[in-house]
């Protein structure tokens, strides 16, 4: 799980990489004048940089390393935290306002709290890509969420087998309900199953979301409960500031 970076040290260099196409996701202020940059590639998953002198009046950085910004980053360092040398502008993901930008917000936020450092997901950045291409036009944003979302927990290695009960022998039918259990999967409930225990989800839903159709009200209800518990078990209990900005906006 990804965890806070430490401030690189100055006499720490080395490994340098040049123009490595990246999207932004997330910076803070460091020191008086420079920014840590959380920044997601295709080739070396997330990574953290120093950007030092970003937040100067004339740094051509300063409206560069954005949220949602696509750019092109060099960088050297051993450490968990690279100290950034040069970047480029490449474009953004336009568009987005309103209740797009926040889901956009929320793609970050779950980049940033699960994906460790260095780890590449080249899948997964194509994934991201997409969603931010197809959220300012999307008459359902959950039709690109929760497939993200999806997405993410397999890159991850706790992927959802939809179409199965736990143990990938039985398959999942319309007229049944289950529960899904962290770590095992999902379990019949009711009579047969006997498993009160975890996420309540219809059979219905979950053959839905196979597909991707998110048109029924209930399905999309469902789908959000599912996913936030499966990805809750892995968050931890630290809420995620995106979800609650996109809670006025849901079902």
């Amino acid at each position: 799980m990804a965890t806070s970076p430490r401030p690189p040290s100055d006499r720490v260099a080395g490994h340098r990489l040049d123009q490595v196409e990246a999207w932004v996701l997330h910076t803070l202020p460091f020191r008086e004048t420079s920014l840590l940059v959380d920044a997601f590639t295709a080739a070396h998953g997330r990574i953290s940089l120093a950007a030092r002198g970003a937040r100067r009046p004339a740094s051509a950085l300063r409206g560069m390393l954005l949220p949602f910004q696509k750019v092109s980053l060099s960088w050297y360092g051993r450490g968990e935290v690279k100290t950034l040398h040069g970047a480029e502008w490449l474009s953004l993901a336009a568009g987005l306002g309103g209740r797009a930008l926040i889901c956009g917000f929320y793609l970050n936020e779950l980049l940033t709290r699960l994906l460790p450092r260095e780890d590449p997901h080249p899948t997964l950045y194509a994934a991201y890509e997409s969603a931010l291409t197809q959220l300012p036009h999307a008459p359902c944003v959950d039709a690109v969420l929760r497939p993200f979302e999806l997405a993410l927990l397999a890159d991850l290695g706790y992927g959802l087998d939809l179409g199965h009960e736990a143990g990938g022998q039985m398959p999942v039918v319309a007229d049944a309900d289950y529960s899904y259990l962290p770590e095992r999967g999902l379990v019949r409930s009711g009579p047969r199953g006997g498993e009160g225990r975890g996420v309540l989800v219809t059979g219905t839903t979950l053959l839905a979301m196979q597909i991707g159709d998110y048109a029924d009200v209930a399905t999309r209800r469902e789908a959000l409960r599912l996913l936030r518990g499966a990805l809750g078990h892995y968050l931890g209990e630290r809420p995620l500031l995106s979800r609650e900005m996109l809670a006025p906006f849901q079902d």
